[in-house]
């Protein structure tokens, strides 16, 4: 009897025999490393948020042990850097240009809050313990570059740096809280925050009750943009009265 001719869509004799021959060789299992571990972990943060993470969820979804991955990763503490650091990376750092030295800024702190918007709750990390990567480092470098080349007093750089790392973080938190879809007992609707002013009493609250539309205003991130504004604003040679580091005049 003649054997019957392959329709289309049927395998060749080469892969039929090479997954007959995988039934006693299954492919390999891809070993752990610390990028894996780290992909995993931001993964898992994106899908159900920091407070979701920990190592043996991370081990799972690697389909290993808790075991395996402290061989390539000391601790949660470790972790949790290095995904600060992964995200740190993605941010792009431009040449500092003194000519456009606030908007290279707020282009800076803008793409690192939205990566940890990304992955909600990862920047309460950052609050709790400074990033020590050099990718975190990167960045700090990157901002400081970009004030000291608009001539802002390398002290005065840096503590506002750090000031607008504290703020990115906070703000990444609150934002989370303000979109979070179960927390249906928080009041952030902008008409209800309205409504609930302009109950107050007028004797005892009259700035409330006179500028509550002011109060209230702001769409996206424009208090977040006005805030780092306000914050470097003022590092800039132009600011007047500015007192110089430990009492010494400015040149």
């Amino acid at each position: 009897m003649a054997s019957p001719t392959p329709s289309r869509g049927i395998v060749s004799l080469d892969q039929w025999a090479a997954q007959i021959a995988a039934l006693d060789n299954p492919p390999r299992r891809a070993p752990i490393t610390v990028g894996r571990i780290v992909d995993a972990a931001l993964q898992l943060v994106a899908a159900e948020g920091y407070d979701a993470l920990t190592m043996r969820r991370v081990a799972g979804a690697l389909h290993s042990s808790p075991g395996a991955l402290y061989a390539h990763v000391r601790d949660k503490a470790e972790l949790d850097d290095l995904m600060i650091g992964e995200l740190c990376s993605r941010v792009t750092l431009p040449v500092p240009d003194p000519a456009r030295w606030m908007a290279q800024v707020m282009d800076v702190c803008r793409q690192l809050r939205d990566q940890y918007l990304r992955y909600p709750g990862i920047s309460r990390v950052t609050l709790t313990a400074a990033p020590l990567s050099l990718d975190a480092l990167r960045i700090n470098e990157g901002l400081l570059a970009i004030l000291v080349a608009a001539g802002s007093a390398p002290q005065y750089a840096a503590w506002a740096t750090d000031a607008a790392f504290l703020y990115l973080a906070a703000y990444s938190v609150a934002a989370l809280r303000r979109h979070a879809e179960d927390a249906e007992e928080h009041v952030d609707d902008k008409a209800e925050w309205t409504e609930r002013y302009r109950m107050l009493p007028p004797d005892r609250f009259p700035i409330i009750r006179a500028h509550t539309e002011e109060l209230t205003s702001g769409e996206g991130h424009d208090r977040f943009d006005f805030t780092l504004g306000r914050l470097f604003a003022g590092l800039t040679p132009e600011l007047k009265g500015q007192p110089a580091p430990h009492g010494k005049e400015q040149s």
